[in-house]
């Protein structure tokens, strides 16, 4: 018998929503990864879709990470790091996906749940969300990318402290420290971020694809690196066709009419 997909996804209006439903507290068991891989390579293929939210089942865990009853199998020799390299590549994939992701935690999200959460574009939090890797209270190295996106988020010292000691962060700290975009009452994070992602989906593909590709590449590029990519990446947009219905749709006073090229 095949297990129930724990992930699955749906498309309506432009914005494609992936939803994680593994109850009771929406564990991530290792075949999630292909799961998941295959939501985004079919909603990259659909071109009706601009924007994704990514959320999971209930109020109260939008993931509490590793399926604990798989440890055994994946103490295996070999198995770890097999496991390792399917999932970075994985988070490789959402945070450099061509469309924006938003996020909607609800509850805690732990291990897995909070790498899903900072390899995408921006989040939205509950305000019973709880985020952290508890993986040291487990002699469990936090990989997966948590030390190297998490820095980027919060800064060296925070992300230092939440990955030595292993807390969650409430939702209000979150907030403070710049790991979410925005805080909502129980029961909205994924109506927020639905609303976000089909303003977002309403913009110009090219135009957003860019912007999210610029930012990822400054990373690793220095100031005069960076500048020259931006030059370029000026010039390349503005000679799409959305640039140009922009601009007459802003001097006829009427909404542009992108058709993302």
């Amino acid at each position: 018998m095949t297990d129930k997909p724990v992930y699955t996804w749906t498309a309506s209006n432009g914005v494609a929503t992936i939803t994680l439903d593994n109850p009771p507290r929406n564990a991530y068991p290792a075949r999630a990864t292909a799961e998941l891989m295959t939501c985004l390579d079919e909603i990259e293929a659909d071109q009706s879709v601009r924007a994704v939210v990514i959320t999971s089942a209930g109020d109260k865990f939008f993931s509490v990470g590793a399926d604990v009853s798989e440890f055994p199998e994946v103490m295996k020799p070999g198995r770890g790091h097999e496991l390792a390299v399917t999932t970075q590549n994985l988070l490789l994939r959402l945070e450099a996906f061509p469309k924006p992701t938003i996020c909607a935690i609800n509850g805690l999200a732990l291990g897995f749940g909070c790498l899903i959460a900072i390899a995408c574009d921006m989040r939205i939090a509950a305000e019973n969300a709880q985020i952290g890797l508890p993986e040291v209270k487990l002699a469990v190295f936090p990989g997966g990318g948590g030390t190297l996106r998490l820095p980027r988020l919060v800064g060296e010292a925070k992300a230092k402290e939440m990955l030595l000691f292993g807390d969650a962060v409430n939702a209000q700290d979150a907030y403070r420290i710049g790991l979410m975009n925005r805080l909502v009452p129980v029961g909205q994070a994924a109506s927020t971020a639905q609303e976000l992602a089909a303003q977002l989906a309403g913009y110009s593909a090219v135009v957003v694809q860019a912007i999210k590709e610029t930012v990822h590449a400054a990373r690793e590029l220095t100031l005069k690196e960076g500048v020259a990519l931006e030059i370029e990446t000026l010039d390349r947009v503005s000679k799409c066709e959305d640039a140009k219905e922009g601009m007459q749709a802003f001097l006829e006073k009427r909404k542009p009419q992108f058709r993302h090229r």
